[in-house]
């Protein structure tokens, strides 16, 4: 069984999406992935759907259950924690819902092959490439990865991008205890520790194309948790040492 790379879905109510995207991962580069789902006890059944796939993808496909809604954040570090017990050392982050496309994930494992820690499929590292957004949710998402790149210094483009793939080696450096954000600041905190640990993080252009089907998880609450907590994490940053082991020129 090839334990080499691993896609991470959380899910919420993807009961529309998941057999679609289990099979399109299950297909590339010669079933080269495994997926791992995290579902936080759909009601629609999305847990179900997954359970009665594994019987065709018994060696690749696994699933972690969870009692409610306990954050994006919380699910990845599970997750991440399941994917190094099990000796992967290339861990991805994607959406159930296609707005990632999952052909993509080959461009993130080649950027990673070719010297990245961290491969971050980028909206806007060539203008911006966001398809059937409302406009202020794009200007939303733009501007919040600037005033991410303002208040930290940390020169990526899509600061609050979901779909990666990290290095083996960059998860076992990050105490996942002391990350704090739980909705899609956890994005930025990732990026942050790891490029603070001097980690190399690359960006590879992709199409982002919002869902077609099931409902975004996005909320005032999320977007509001992530503003304040980049000046809690940059504050935090000023006090803390981290390890100068993996520290790259210019970092």
């Amino acid at each position: 069984m090839d334990r080499n790379r691993l896609v991470i879905i959380p899910t919420y109510n993807e009961g529309e999406n998941i057999e679609r995207m289990v099979r399109k991962v299950m297909s590339l580069d010669a079933g080269g992935f495994g997926l791992l789902v995290i579902d936080d006890g759909s009601p629609d059944g999305t847990g179900l759907i997954v359970k009665r796939l594994q019987e065709e993808f018994s060696e690749r496909l696994f699933l972690l259950e969870r009692t409610g809604k306990l954050g994006l954040g919380t699910a990845y570090i599970e997750g991440f924690r399941w994917a190094l017990a099990h000796g992967y050392e290339f861990v991805f982050e994607m959406d159930a819902d296609f707005s990632h496309n999952p052909d993509d994930l080959l461009e993130l494992y080649g950027a990673c092959l070719k010297g990245a820690d961290v491969a971050i499929g980028s909206r806007y590292i060539r203008g911006v490439n966001v398809v059937n957004w409302p406009m202020g949710r794009v200007l939303m998402s733009y501007f919040a990865s600037k005033y991410v790149r303002c208040i930290t210094g940390m020169r990526v483009m899509d600061a609050t991008a979901g779909f990666k793939c990290y290095k083996g080696k960059v998860l076992r450096s990050i105490d996942f205890d002391k990350i704090q954000m739980t909705g899609y600041g956890f994005q930025i905190e990732m990026k942050f520790t790891a490029w603070k640990l001097g980690f190399k993080i690359v960006e590879v252009p992709i199409v982002f194309t919002d869902r077609r089907l099931g409902t975004s998880k996005m909320s005032g609450g999320i977007f509001g948790e992530a503003l304040w907590g980049v000046i809690r994490m940059k504050l935090k940053s000023l006090w803390t040492s981290y390890p100068k082991m993996h520290r790259q020129r210019g970092a």
